[in-house]
């Protein structure tokens, strides 16, 4: 029998709650504007962000930043970095970078540094962040279903935590992106539910 993991064992991971994805006006937000409206993740995410605190879970933020021209990603970036430089998105210190009104980190909250690429593990400090507060589940919610929080949970498989996917958390650019990794990638590496039956599973 596995011991039961409490709240304060959680963290709630949030990958990219940017003005650059959420924010009318933002870089990369007509892309997923759709998507966001249809499955309303943004009122999930905050309604999950509410009891996650009410339940003594960590609260873990996760942005991607770039110095002004992307000098990190090279001179020719492709695919999906491709496109963040093309559209000149995720600038530090830029309002396109900075966290989307509703989504500001509060004292006690964390904030992942050093994120550049996909995974949220990767070049971050989210390790450290995770192992020092004795943390051993992880819930993911964020952009882009089938990029960044796909390739978060797979790591957090790799490394040992117990991964949930928060299916009404997430977006990306289009509905049969989404669902294809809901039904057949997700499963894989993590328990698949939506913010609401995570609550009742985490606190009863």
């Amino acid at each position: 029998m596995t011991t039961r993991i409490t709240p304060e064992e959680t963290a709630l991971v949030l990958i990219e709650y940017q003005n650059d994805f959420v924010s009318p006006g933002g870089a990369l937000h007509d892309g997923v504007k759709a998507e966001i409206d249809r499955t309303q993740m943004l009122a999930h995410t905050r309604d999950m962000v509410a009891k996650a605190r009410q339940s003594g879970m960590k609260i873990v933020w996760s942005p991607i930043l770039f110095a002004a021209g992307h000098p990190e990603l090279g001179d020719a970036p492709y695919g999906v970095l491709g496109v963040v430089k093309g559209a000149n998105a995720f600038l530090q210190g830029e309002w396109g970078g900075d966290q989307a009104e509703g989504f500001t980190p509060l004292p006690g909250d964390l904030m992942v540094s050093g994120k550049r690429g996909l995974c949220a593990f990767a070049s971050t400090n989210l390790e450290f962040l995770l192992r020092h507060n004795g943390i051993r589940r992880v819930a993911l919610g964020g952009f882009l279903t089938d990029c960044c929080v796909e390739s978060t949970m797979r790591t957090a498989y790799e490394h040992g935590y117990d991964v949930v996917t928060l299916t009404d958390c997430v977006a990306t650019l289009s509905r049969t992106q989404h669902e294809a990794a809901i039904s057949y990638t997700f499963p894989m590496f993590s328990r698949p539910m939506t913010h609401e039956e995570f609550i009742l599973e985490s606190v009863s």
